[in-house]
């Protein structure tokens, strides 16, 4: 299969459907978090396609990576907006403001790493550290992938057979098809078995084609003021630091995928401002942070697709998306069972992407310090022991994340002081 690197052009009969993969990889699950704070979805796909040009734009399109909204701040923002739904609407300016003070530490984060250098991260997330924390990024989400595709039981106990069958078929058009398929087919693998598992899935019942005839061929996103409330601020911003440990993983995984070290080049200060400024730009207009996504990290390691033109054309596609009602609902209508066949492989290929990192760094397990922090994140990460520092609850990656981090920091204590008895052999 060709490679098609960072900087390079693609013809527009190329770069349409190529883009459409990313779209289609981001919409489901950028879309789920402003619908489950109940708020207009469009204001965010808009915000996320604005937050990805100037992006891309900040770090001189040497990084190929698409905004989307960032599921980190689910929990605190919940908190914010209260038990009573009805005042959801008024308390979401509230969490406006948190989101614009997270883009700001992200700024403040960028600038001392512009000042100090990104060196001090590999004292703090170490390859035995960042590896397991990246590889939790696709695991923990290994049962939103098999939910959305049929295998979560419901309240009575039996599966839908449809789902699991569209899901199916979908995941095996997309993984053979990576294999077998030749030239540009190869390349659209993903968008191709998207295509076959929406035509299953309509004679089985399972696309609703009435909100797409009823949705207006032109429709303004609502926006939303932000309020700022310091109380309000300190419940969301824990959520920053989630962030960025996920946006240093993406960029050292995006960076191995595309065999180019964007750590130095554009620079991690570069990437993490984009997203700050992205951030805080989604606060003012209504929107949701961003944060680079994971499914479309997913996307350009299996199409071996890495070109900032596609990703751009993706941001351009989600902008117009937003001022779309028929497009909108039409990509609406696609059935769960079908993304969650798409989400099986994409999250899996992140899982990967963290082991990978650890063959790639040749992380030495004969030493306890390596094994220990490896094992350590990685149970902390999948089991679900939750932490709670008032009303912010750490579990998950979250957790683990820090951790890792505090344990990272204590074993490079100990290593100075001589004490760790490795260095006595």
């Amino acid at each position: 299969m060709h490679t098609i690197q960072v900087e390079e052009k693609v013809p527009l009969i190329r770069a349409v459907p190529l883009s459409l993969q990313h779209l289609f990889a981001m919409f489901g699950a950028s879309i789920l978090v402003p619908t489950l704070f109940k708020i207009n979805p469009a204001v965010v796909l808009m915000m996320n396609g604005v937050g990805t040009l100037i992006y891309l734009l900040l770090c001189k399109g040497k990084a190929p990576a698409y905004l989307g909204s960032s599921f980190a701040f689910l929990s605190p923002v919940f908190v914010v907006l209260g038990a009573n739904q009805a005042m959801w609407g008024a308390n979401y300016s509230l969490a406006l403001g948190g989101f614009i003070a997270s883009g700001l530490v992200f700024m403040l984060v960028a600038a001392i790493i512009w000042k100090c250098g990104p060196r001090w991260i590999n004292t703090v997330l170490p390859p035995a550290t960042m590896g397991p924390i990246v590889a939790l990024i696709g695991l923990e989400l290994a049962k939103v992938a098999t939910g959305m595709a049929g295998f979560t039981a419901d309240a009575a106990g039996g599966y839908d057979g449809r789902a699991i069958f569209v899901a199916m078929a979908t995941l095996a058009v997309i993984t053979l098809g990576s294999l077998v398929f030749r030239g540009f087919a190869a390349v659209i693998s993903l968008l191709i078995g998207i295509v076959v598992g929406y035509l299953i899935a309509i004679p089985l019942g399972l696309v609703d084609f009435a909100p797409v005839s009823a949705a207006p061929l032109l429709a303004l996103p609502t926006f939303y003021k932000p309020v700022f409330d310091f109380t309000a601020m300190l419940v969301i911003l824990p959520a920053a630091l989630v962030v960025i440990t996920e946006h240093i993983g993406h960029l050292v995984v995006t960076g191995r995928i595309i065999k180019r070290d964007l750590m130095r080049e554009p620079g991690l200060h570069r990437s993490l401002f984009g997203d700050g400024v992205s951030t805080v730009l989604s606060g003012f207009f209504g929107s949701v942070p961003t944060t680079t996504y994971g499914e479309n990290i997913g996307v350009m390691a299996i199409t071996r697709v890495y070109s900032v033109w596609v990703i751009g054309g993706a941001a351009v596609l989600s902008i117009v998306l937003a001022f779309s009602g028929t497009l909108s609902a039409l990509i609406q209508s696609i059935p769960s069972a079908v993304m969650g066949g798409v989400c099986i492989l994409l999250f899996g290929v992140i899982a990967a992407s963290g082991i990978r990192m650890l063959v790639e760094a040749k992380v030495d397990y004969s030493k306890p310090v390596n094994l220990s922090l490896t094992a350590i994140v990685l149970i902390v990460g999948i089991s679900e022991v939750a932490v709670k520092l008032g009303n912010v609850e750490l579990k998950g990656m979250a957790l683990a994340t820090v951790v890792g981090m505090l344990l990272s920091l204590l074993f490079h204590m100990l290593g100075n002081l001589g004490l760790l008895n490795e260095q006595n052999r």
